[in-house]
């Protein structure tokens, strides 16, 4: 028996989201009988059989397609690493969300229902569900690197407790995509010239910071941001500082501020009845290689920080990027210390209003410590 998958990628692109809906509730149900058949021993691990066993297929759903995250890491581990390691009786299909019809947004409710057994969520997006998801990227919360990875490892067993208990979900892995950071059409010197402008925001959290800095924010999907910065109808956007160069946001702005605003964190999860029909074998296999595939992603995503402030602003440290011309702005103490108090003043008390008093309590048993920020129930 076996997951029935298109031919091609190019097949999976074109799925539509009831198709793509239609195509992931009949692979669950199979996932859920493979298991059966094989009463929890792996394909490749069966033994007194003549006949060669159909591979196991499984069908992922990643990060934003067209970004190094899911081109350099989550696909190659997916179509090439796994089969390598299970010599073949493994295959694996990847597409990313945006690929696939599928909204940030709703990625959680279709993981949770099955229609999705493996998918990639934006912490960002995912506030729509369940605010307390989100804690660990809050605009304004991480200014750099070393501070994520301790707000993650501290919110960590929350995420995955939460994921668990309210949405049936098992968590097994967290991705971070480079630093968040503001592009410019015209010229700024602090955060605070954002106000007046009409600014690009893909969450609720950096719309927060964005209005109480006296700008506009305006929601606007990835692949629609430099359409509308080209025509005019955005001032700024944030983005990450490597994603924007690889859809050529240097090109049509000129002042870049490389101040993290947030991550772009995401989790990696499956629908726990899709999980637990696996073998047993794989599970554990994939419990030992993704976290190292984790460690990969983050690890580019610390690099690709510098590396694209460096290619957006044409200095010498770009090497994977398209050079461009941009201004970078020196972000001074002042801009910091203003990050940090629109966090405690605006942005977290807008998530604990959002979110609850459990989210205040979540908070500061888990975050609090590590940033000396608590919140008020």
């Amino acid at each position: 028996m076996q997951l029935v998958m298109p031919n091609s990628s190019a097949a999976v692109g074109r799925l539509s989201p009831q198709g793509w809906h239609a195509w992931a509730r009949r692979a669950l149900g199979a996932v859920m009988a493979l298991a059966a058949v094989l009463c929890g021993a792996p394909a490749w691990a069966q033994a007194g059989t003549t006949a060669t066993p159909a591979p196991i297929r499984l069908r992922i759903v990643g990060g934003l397609a067209s970004l190094n995250q899911f081109t350099r890491q989550e696909e190659p581990f997916w179509t090439r690493t796994l089969p390598a390691l299970t010599s073949g009786k493994v295959q694996a299909e990847i597409v990313g969300f945006d690929r696939a019809g599928i909204r940030g947004q709703d990625m959680l409710r279709l993981l949770q229902q099955g229609v999705v057994p493996f998918g990639t969520a934006l912490l960002s997006l995912s506030l729509t569900q369940d605010a307390i998801v989100a804690a660990p990227d809050l605009a304004g919360l991480n200014p750099d690197m070393a501070t994520l990875r301790r707000t993650v490892a501290a919110s960590r067993p929350l995420l995955t407790t939460q994921l668990r208990e309210r949405f049936g979900l098992e968590l097994l892995a967290v991705y971070a995509y480079p630093a968040q950071v503001v592009f410019c059409r015209q010229a700024i010197a602090s955060l605070g010239d954002l106000a007046k402008r009409r600014v690009r925001v893909s969450s609720v959290t950096q719309a927060d910071l964005v209005e109480a800095l006296g700008g506009t924010a305006v929601f606007v999907p990835f692949a629609e941001m430099l359409p509308q910065m080209r025509a005019g109808t955005l001032d700024c956007a944030i983005t990450g500082t490597m994603s924007g160069n690889t859809i050529g946001l240097h090109e049509v702005t000129s002042h870049l501020h490389p101040l993290a605003i947030n991550w772009g964190v995401s989790l990696f999860m499956a629908n726990r009845t899709a999980w637990a029909a696996l073998p047993a074998d794989l599970r554990q296999l994939l419990n030992q290689q993704l976290p190292l595939l984790e460690q990969a992603i983050w690890a580019d995503a610390d690099r690709e920080t510098g590396e694209g402030i460096a290619c957006n602003t044409g200095m010498a440290g770009c090497t994977s990027g398209q050079k461009g011309h941009m201004t970078l702005v020196r972000p001074s103490a002042a801009d910091a210390q203003r990050l940090r108090d629109l966090l405690a003043n605006t942005v977290l008390p807008r998530w604990v209003a959002r979110c609850g008093p459990r989210c205040a309590d979540a908070w500061n048993d888990t975050i609090a410590p590590t940033t000396g920020v608590r919140a008020v129930p």
